[in-house]
């Protein structure tokens, strides 16, 4: 569509363009006649001001229409779908391009093209589960000969990491609840705990009255342990002594705000910058991952942004050598069919 709106654009400047250079001509000859008395000199005045108007008339008449709608066609291509008519109209679009865009964005907006995409997932995440299936029976053999062998340490060590390696592959799902989410952050830091020993602590805090709302939200899968790792691996694992991490859930009237903190070693102003400019930027389907090769915050971030909309997120406070909170912000959801109704609104 737009190669092809180009191609007739390039073409209609070529003809105004020559156009233009047949007043200029003209006008030279005019004026060289009316020089050597050849010619009256009224003709050449009039070409001369035609020949000077063309140009503003060409840009503001040609040009700036022609770069209106080929940004708005930019946009489209890149996924902004216009509500309005209006929008459309002032990029001067030819109606059977208007009629496309408008087909197309009702077809973006459809909640059977959102149900097909979440099927098309969800297929695709069933279809990874083969391999990885793999790996969760060879845990579960370890931990069997472990128990033979006696060594309890590392037969529970192996059903910890096996139950949240279970969690990761099996739950296909977006959305689970708060609760579902906290057993997984607690089943990794029970791993970590063989690690770290008592140098490590982890805090869960929330009002009791709001406690069965804030477990029964559902929330993306994999939202607070990717953030819990990361405070982990880069705030409580460099600094020196014992550290604590914290989950804090406050319930709004519409909104489910989540804190995860760590009295870490923190991050300059130059780093946190760079960070929170990170997660403002738009979603970007090819998040980066983390150095030791988990999620990264970013796709924790965008995965929010895709489901509920720009209005929630992330945004990370900290202070060097006192460490870092994360507050994460979703909309207060108990049914996937909520956030359905939000992905197509949005």
């Amino acid at each position: 569509m737009r190669q092809r709106l180009k191609y007739i654009s390039n073409r209609a400047l070529l003809l105004l363009f020559a156009a233009w250079a047949v007043f200029v001509l003209t006008a030279l000859l005019q004026s060289v006649l009316a020089l050597f008395g050849k010619a009256p000199v009224w003709p050449a005045v009039i070409m001369t001001v035609l020949a000077l108007l063309f140009l503003p008339a060409l840009w503001f008449g040609v040009v700036v229409p022609y770069l209106r709608s080929e940004k708005m066609i930019r946009h489209f291509i890149e996924g902004y779908i216009f509500s309005e008519s209006e929008e459309m109209e002032q990029a001067v679009l030819t109606p059977s391009l208007q009629l496309q865009m408008q087909s197309v964005a009702q077809i973006l907006r459809s909640p059977q093209r959102i149900d097909l995409n979440k099927r098309q997932a969800q297929y695709l995440a069933l279809q990874n589960q083969i391999n990885p299936h793999f790996l969760y029976n060879t845990l579960e053999s370890i931990r069997g000969e472990a128990l033979i062998a006696g060594l309890d340490s590392v037969a529970d060590m192996t059903e910890a990491l096996a139950k949240f390696f279970r969690y990761t592959i099996t739950k296909v799902e977006n959305l689970v609840s708060v609760e579902e989410e906290l057993d997984n952050c607690e089943t990794y830091f029970g791993i970590q705990k063989y690690r770290f020993g008592d140098r490590l602590n982890l805090h869960i805090e929330y009002e009791p009255e709001d406690f069965d709302t804030i477990m029964n939200c559902r929330i993306p899968k994999l939202t607070l342990q990717p953030v819990l790792e990361n405070s982990i691996i880069h705030g409580t694992e460099l600094k020196l002594g014992a550290g604590n991490l914290y989950i804090h859930f406050e319930c709004t009237q519409d909104r489910l705000l989540i804190r995860i903190c760590d009295d870490g070693v923190g991050m300059d102003e130059e780093t946190l910058a760079r960070l929170n400019h990170k997660l403002g930027k738009s979603p970007d389907a090819f998040a980066s991952e983390d150095a030791g090769g988990g999620i990264a915050l970013e796709n924790v971030n965008n995965r929010i942004h895709l489901l509920f909309g720009d209005e929630y997120g992330m945004h990370v406070y900290s202070v060097q050598g006192s460490g870092t909170d994360v507050e994460i912000t979703l909309p207060v959801t108990s049914s996937d069919r909520q956030v359905r109704n939000r992905s197509v609104l949005s």
